[in-house]
């Protein structure tokens, strides 16, 4: 986790390193152990450290060239370290950062491609007078722009440093408030503000005096297959896999921490990290854990996990923390908390990490190693269902039906199963939207109170109808399905956010199951490794046989999060709540229908544990409200 920020003026005009610190400082957060600033003429770059690997400790950032033509800055972890020193004939110690530039003066812009890891990085190139920018392939490091083509180019790690500079406008994106609140994500560029873009995840973004070209440099393969002669050569591969996307990830010179659910993710990398930690003579991994005791009795079911986090402890050696989240509200530190996003946020989960990243924290922790979805990166398998069904393999499909409905907590029968994942995927397109007219379906009034006005303003109907989400492409394999969870606009938005949390607490998060050699392995896995006997993510728990305890490497409940909110969102904030919807809308009156706004909060009130949905509604409302009033528009 670090901070980089600059300005280029293609005009001609001079770089002012007042400018440059101001964006700095606005990033301490991000990198208290160092700040570097290099400015030549047109161009300016700037970078704050934080101290995490062995090589970090000793970096000195932006790196320039010994001839001073090529100047780079990044937020940079690159686990691929052992194949690119040997690849580009470099000494083992040196960090990051100096890889990267390397790989630009071998590969140039196709450098990017050729990294493993997470980084976001910009690099002047003076003899092409280009300033070179790339993102990570799944989005895990931020980065913001702001170009006024001619005039200024400008980046940074975070929204706020841009907001430092003059020449960066504050206009409010009416079209990205109505897409937050229709639950939207498909928009990769856009931001709150009018005029300031991220650049999306796997792409580079060149920019010169007379151009700027956006590319996508990396992209999934849904065509590529592996193929093993055995379910267990399938599970050693995996292994094989997963263990070197934990172990790049234990990379430090500090602590390390990791969640722990009690779920077969966060679980698998606790259990797997800890051991490599104690092989390795290290010390011995913190986890984390959310628990919820003082919930009535009739929520413990659906969220305590303590039987199964108790379980993996007493299999290995780790150092455990509790945060009681049934004390906490999801508007826990709110005013901090936008002040590190930068945006209204769709995080109803959040202050649950936030308190787990505090208590990381205070012990000494930097690296903080996440579970995040890895449902979707090694996928449940359900497509398996709509292929088999699409290859006529019905007594097959019978089969992994009645088994699935009789392992799973799922409310289906083995008839409904079939119907559900088996026949109802491969429905055309054509007769799924005419059977949405038919009944009235409206995008909009799914998505939340929007304000009529607005949704209009944007064509926000027409917007949510193209969306991929709906009902576009059919997933008629596993593969397709997978390929299409894993390509869903929500995961670099979660990465995103996530960062900036982090961030908030100096620590740097990891997410071994977003390592892209592990997706795309999975991805390429034929469907009856995602699914077999009933079993989602079969070849994940075959993987984990010895290394998680069996009670929960067998385990297919999944916590259910959503008791918490709804109780805490109600009981912790109420004045709040009824402040911002009932006394003072006028905030978000231009954005809200406020009669919906207000019946959604009604039927929430009365009945919490029944309307999910309402609960989100009110709670994206109230955030909206707040980032408003804090940032005057």
């Amino acid at each position: 986790m670090s901070a980089i920020a600059g300005v280029y003026y293609p005009n001609g005009r001079l770089v002012e390193r007042t400018h440059l610190v101001k964006m700095m400082d606005s990033l301490a957060h991000r990198g208290p152990n160092r700040v570097g600033i290099w400015h030549h003429n047109v161009v300016g770059l700037g970078q704050r450290l934080l101290w995490t690997t062995p090589e970090s400790v000793g970096e000195f950032q932006p790196v320039v060239t010994p001839a001073g033509n090529l100047v780079l800055t990044a937020d940079a972890r690159i686990d691929n370290r052992d194949e690119l020193i040997r690849a580009l004939a470099l000494p083992a110690e040196l960090p990051d950062s100096a890889l990267i530039l390397a790989a630009y003066q071998k590969w140039g812009e196709q450098c990017p491609s050729k990294l493993i890891g997470d980084f976001a990085f910009v690099l002047w190139d003076g003899r092409r007078q280009i300033l070179f920018c790339a993102r990570d392939p799944m989005g895990v490091k931020p980065l913001y722009y702001y170009h006024s083509p001619g005039r200024i180019f400008a980046f940074a790690s975070e929204i706020k440093a841009l907001l430092c500079l003059p020449d960066v406008p504050r206009r409010l994106n009416e079209t990205r408030v109505a897409d937050y609140l229709a639950r939207s994500f498909e928009d990769r560029a856009a931001t709150f503000y009018q005029d300031i873009l991220r650049l999306p995840a796997a792409h580079s973004l060149s920019v010169g005096r007379g151009q700027a070209r956006l590319k996508a440099y990396w992209s999934l393969d849904p065509t590529r297959e592996v193929r093993f002669a055995s379910d267990e050569d399938y599970a050693a591969a995996f292994g094989e896999i997963f263990t070197e996307a934990v172990r790049c990830r234990l990379r430090s010179a500090f602590p390390v921490a990791s969640t722990l659910s009690g779920g077969l993710d966060s679980s698998s990398i606790a259990c797997t990290a800890g051991k490599l930690l104690v092989a390795g003579g290290k010390q011995r991994l913190h986890t984390l854990s959310a628990i919820f005791p003082g919930l009535p009795a009739e929520d413990l079911p659906k969220i305590d996990e303590r039987r199964y986090i108790d379980a993996v402890l007493q299999a290995g050696e780790f150092d455990p923390h509790f945060v009681r989240a049934d004390c906490l509200s999801p508007l826990t530190e709110l005013d901090r908390v936008l002040w590190h996003q930068d945006e209204a946020i769709t995080a109803p989960n959040l202050y649950m990490h936030w308190a787990l990243y505090g208590a990381a924290r205070q012990h000494g922790v930097r690296i903080f190693l996440d579970g995040f979805d890895g449902d979707t990166a090694v996928s449940h398998g359900l497509g398996y269902l709509a292929e088999l069904s699409r290859t006529f393999r019905w007594p097959t499909l019978v089969a992994e039906a009645g088994a699935l409905a009789s392992r799973s907590n799922m409310p289906f029968s083995p008839r409904q199963i079939i119907w559900q994942y088996g026949f109802r995927p491969i429905i055309p397109n054509s007769v799924i939207r005419a059977r949405r007219r038919l009944k009235n379906y409206s995008p909009v009034a799914a998505g939340g109170a929007v304000n009529p006005a607005l949704a209009r303003r944007v064509n926000l109907a027409e917007r949510l109808q193209q969306s991929p989400g709906n009902g576009a492409g059919l997933a008629t394999t596993a593969r397709t399905e997978h390929w299409q969870s894993l390509t869903a606009a929500l995961i670099p938005y979660t990465l995103e956010l996530a960062d900036k949390a982090t961030a908030a607490f100096s620590l740097e998060g990891r997410y071994p199951f977003f390592d892209r050699r592990l997706i795309e392995f999975c991805l390429a896995l034929p469907g009856h490794q995602k699914l077999s006997g009933g079993w989602t993510r079969a070849i994940m728990r075959r993987a984990m046989a010895g290394i998680l305890p069996e009670e929960v490497r067998w385990r297919f409940s999944k916590a259910n999060l959503s008791p918490n909110f709804r109780r805490r969102l109600l009981a912790g904030d109420r004045e709040l709540l009824d402040r911002v919807i009932i006394r003072e809308p006028h905030i978000i009156e231009p954005y809200l229908d406020i009669p919906a706004l207000r019946a959604a909060y009604n039927r929430y009130a009365s009945r919490p544990m029944h309307t999910e949905d309402d609960a989100q509604t009110v709670y994206s409302a109230v955030v909206l409200a707040f980032w408003l009033k804090k940032t005057g528009f």
